[in-house]
């Protein structure tokens, strides 16, 4: 079962994505930042992250540069799952190293398609 790392500040948009990911098949682990998420990244296998933008601690392209930085989440898909829409938004985020980027609020069926192309 591929597992995926769902990381946002808001608990209601963490169950609402854990829902659409489970349904789905997907093992999820959650995590409520950037902080957060890079501590549990080092514990457990993950097949793909999905973050928030902006969260306290380590916002979503702080966590994206520092799993890019470690060997073992230089190939990781990580899609951006954000209310950011602007073009310097998502090319900061490309820059960053971020696979993918999604705008809330997220039809369920379209984010089930994009991991599932992205995921290895």
């Amino acid at each position: 079962m591929r597992s995926i790392l769902a990381v946002d500040d808001s608990a209601s948009m963490r169950k609402m994505v854990s829902f659409t990911l489970t349904g789905a098949g997907f093992h999820v682990v959650e995590a409520v930042d950037g902080q957060d998420a890079w501590d549990k990244a080092q514990h457990h296998s993950i097949d793909l992250v999905l973050t928030d933008q902006n969260m306290p601690k380590l916002d979503g392209l702080g966590l994206t540069r520092k799993l890019r930085e470690h060997p073992k989440f230089k190939n990781t898909p990580i899609l951006v799952l954000t209310t950011e829409s602007s073009d310097a938004m998502k090319q900061a985020g490309r820059a960053a190293g971020a696979t993918g980027w999604l705008v809330k609020p997220f039809d369920p069926g379209r984010l089930i398609e994009v991991i599932n192309k992205v995921i290895r």
